[in-house]
């Protein structure tokens, strides 16, 4: 039985609104970014008035930090559910190509990536900072495994491997390709695997 299920009527309707507002949240993040986003064009979006979007969210920080802490959650959630059996890298290309899925949606905005205001606002969020220390604290121990077992280069350092790793979610190049490109999402996904991992290099 789901945690939804067990839910009052009224519940049920106030969390699946909730999930309406990050929904819309996310997508106009998306298109318009942190700074051009208010709380009028998120109700207008769900369909709502804005007391009722503050009843959820009591500030337009709050409702990002929200928004961001749903992602890291579905970042974690997916790690969570990888078979056992999988090699570190093929976990590290499977949650990348994850991440560029949910992206090429329009699902996932990079506000920290863009914005030295969102990412300080993000850093007073001790919800949001506690997500991504336990999502980073993941990927980095797959990282040390992956070196270990000669999969990815032992004589790097882990930063440099994980904030390259970062960076390739939030690459340009993905926009470019999927604006100006002929390639559907799934070879723009296989081909930015490739380059992260293996590079531009002939491998033959």
């Amino acid at each position: 039985m789901s945690i939804l299920s067990k839910l009052s009527f009224k519940d049920q309707a106030f969390k699946l609104r909730e999930t309406a507002i990050l929904d819309a949240t996310t997508a106009i993040l998306a298109s318009k970014g942190f700074d051009l986003m208010t709380m009028d064009d998120v109700a207008q979006e769900v369909g709502i008035s804005k007391p009722s979007l503050y009843k959820h969210f009591k500030s337009k920080e709050d409702l990002v930090g929200a928004a961001m802490i749903r992602l890291i959650d579905g970042a974690l959630d997916y790690l969570d559910a990888m078979p056992s059996g999988l090699s570190p890298i093929q976990q590290l290309k499977d949650l990348l190509a994850w991440a560029l899925s949910i992206r090429l949606e329009g699902g996932m905005p990079f506000l920290p990536s863009t914005s030295a205001h969102v990412r300080e606002m993000l850093t007073r969020n001790l919800k949001y900072v506690m997500r991504v220390l336990k999502l980073n604290g993941k990927i980095e121990a797959i990282v040390q495994q992956a070196q270990k077992q000669g999969q990815l280069n032992p004589d790097l350092p882990v930063d440099v491997i994980l904030f390259a790793y970062y960076a390739r979610t939030c690459d340009p190049a993905v926009e470019y390709l999927q604006l100006y490109s002929k390639l559907d999402h799934e070879t723009i996904i296989e081909s930015m695997l490739e380059v992260c991992f293996s590079g531009l290099k002939n491998q033959a």
